[in-house]
């Protein structure tokens, strides 16, 4: 049974350049003094819920590519996350604000093409159905 994802869980792409983060608001959730603010399938809001991954490696983003002289030549810039989707798969049964609650398998992905996935939930002692 996969765990739920929480404030604090770390994120990763496949384009950044490493874990970083998640941040979770704890808006419209049920918490208590053990439990951190679960995520949501639609906690994907860039900056703020998905943090910035260093530096993009993606061939696709166009602020990667810089000229010299007549020739492009690649070279990383700064990682702006941009998720084309919500959070999927997630929980059937437990929901978040009304929403369903995302897991450590979730994943979206960056209209860059990087794949966002769960690296560590941040919780290990809430899982759902």
């Amino acid at each position: 049974m996969p765990k739920c994802v929480c404030m604090g869980a770390k994120l990763k792409c496949t384009f950044g350049a490493g874990p970083k983060n998640m941040m979770v608001l704890p808006i419209a959730r049920v918490m208590n003094a053990k439990v951190k603010s679960i995520a949501g399938q639609l906690d994907i809001i860039p900056m703020l819920n998905i943090p910035a991954f260093g530096n993009c490696l993606s061939p696709l983003n166009p602020m990667n590519w810089k000229m010299i002289g007549p020739i492009p030549v690649f070279v990383p810039g700064r990682c702006i996350p941009i998720p084309i989707m919500p959070w999927a798969p997630v929980a059937k049964k437990l929901k978040i604000g009304g929403k369903p609650a995302m897991l450590q398998n979730s994943k979206t992905m960056c209209v860059w093409m990087g794949q966002i996935t769960v690296q560590k939930p941040g919780l290990t002692n809430v899982q759902s159905k």
